[in-house]
């Protein structure tokens, strides 16, 4: 416990919920397989999304790609959000102070963001194209900093081990 965080994250971390994870054989290993197979089955669906939106698998009807990848994407990342948050709460106090967690967050934030507003605009801009039409400058652009985004989020979580 880092006793310089702020009072709600120790609380947290101290609480009937915390000392379960933290204590239990399973819980913790169990919380922290399923983010891993959660990251993975977003990353896919991330990487199928925004490859087809730069202007990859020409081939394929790019909205229903697109759209069926971002299906995925949406459940998968409720799996990492909740393995995400019993992974925080066993060590709330310690992981909301490494500066690599929060720059994680901040790109966790501005990914879903973008995903929100710019993503959605260029989504719809593909209903209108057919397989083989060349990819809107927006909707590449967009596919391109989401996977530059979701990159560096992967990145920096991998980071908070060594950090």
């Amino acid at each position: 416990m880092n006793t310089g965080a702020p009072s709600f994250l120790i609380a947290l971390e101290t609480s009937e919920i915390g000392a379960l994870i933290r204590q239990s054989a399973w819980i913790y290993p169990t919380a922290n397989i399923a983010h891993v197979l959660a990251i993975v089955l977003f990353a896919g669906a991330i990487a199928v999304m925004d490859v087809r939106m730069m202007g990859g698998m020409a081939g394929s009807d790019p909205a229903r790609v697109v759209r069926s990848a971002r299906s995925m994407a949406v459940v998968a990342l409720i799996g990492v959000l909740l393995t995400g948050a019993v992974l925080f709460t066993a060590e709330a106090s310690h992981v909301a102070l490494n500066g690599i967690f929060q720059m994680k967050m901040a790109l966790i934030a501005f990914g879903i963001v973008h995903a929100l507003f710019v993503g959605n605009r260029a989504v719809r801009a593909l209903d209108a194209l057919g397989p083989q039409a060349p990819m809107p400058g927006f909707a590449r652009f967009a596919g391109a900093l989401s996977m530059l985004t979701w990159l560096g989020v992967v990145g920096l979580g991998r980071y908070i081990a060594y950090n």
